[in-house]
């Protein structure tokens, strides 16, 4: 039997009872926690028969680490999504392509954001390559206060074969790097698109860059040369929002 994940953060657990309740085998809560935010996380546990333990606050600190809330589950593995997965869902969008990929971001604080910023830009899928890149753990989950779990992360063999796939679809990949010479607000983010951001500090890898169709940076007036790659994927997202309205 495949080792159960743990899930914790109200936002996390309260979007994984929503979207994927048959994963969840129990619940662990904070004993005598009887707050409205918890109650809504209780009231759904009981309407799908979910076993209840309560427990103390070092039962909870013991089993994660990061701040639970008062609140964890106990889940079996999500699907892990692949290439295959994404030719299906690209096949299938009844909307222009809006996808982030991420080169070699391998801080599962930073993925957590970035999957926060994509879901709520309305993108569909994060891609990153299987190797040098964040696994999809409970730090990450928690983070993404819940985007995680609605939110396709693939993770791909060859970046580089995806992007050139992607391109054969249609779909524009637009790479992001200090040195680019079009700015962010000039460049057209309004068709069908994929948005590649690099690892903090090295960028884009060599062959992901040479797979990009164009080149974009975020205009910078402070003294500060670069901003965290959660921050920057957020900025660039939310601007291709506003051209796509």
């Amino acid at each position: 039997m495949a080792k159960l994940e743990t899930v914790f953060g109200l936002h996390a657990v309260q979007a994984l009872l929503k979207s994927s309740p048959h994963r969840v085998t129990e619940l662990w809560v904070l004993k005598n926690r009887n707050d409205q935010r918890l109650q809504k996380v209780l009231a759904a546990a009981e309407k799908l028969s979910l076993p209840v333990q309560q427990v103390s606050r070092k039962a909870l600190d013991d089993k994660v680490d990061g701040n639970h809330q008062g609140v964890i589950a106990l889940a079996k593995p999500g699907q892990v999504h692949d290439e295959k997965y994404l030719q299906t869902l690209v096949e299938g969008l009844q909307q222009p392509a809006f996808l982030l990929v991420l080169d070699g971001v391998t801080d599962p604080h930073n993925l957590g954001a970035c999957l926060r910023s994509a879901e709520a830009a309305g993108v569909q899928a994060v891609i990153a390559p299987k190797d040098n890149s964040a696994s999809l753990n409970e730090t990450a989950r928690k983070v993404a206060c819940g985007a995680a779990e609605v939110l396709p992360y693939i993770c791909v063999t060859n970046l580089a074969r995806s992007l050139k796939w992607l391109q054969q679809q249609g779909v524009w990949t637009i790479g992001t790097a200090g040195e680019a010479e079009q700015g962010l607000h000039q460049a057209d983010l309004s068709g069908p698109m994929a948005l590649v951001m690099g690892a903090e500090g090295k960028g884009m890898r060599r062959l992901t860059r040479e797979c990009c169709d164009s080149l974009i940076n975020i205009p910078m007036a402070g003294e500060v040369s670069s901003l965290n790659v959660s921050v920057a994927t957020g900025v660039c997202l939310f601007e291709a929002v506003r051209q796509r309205q």
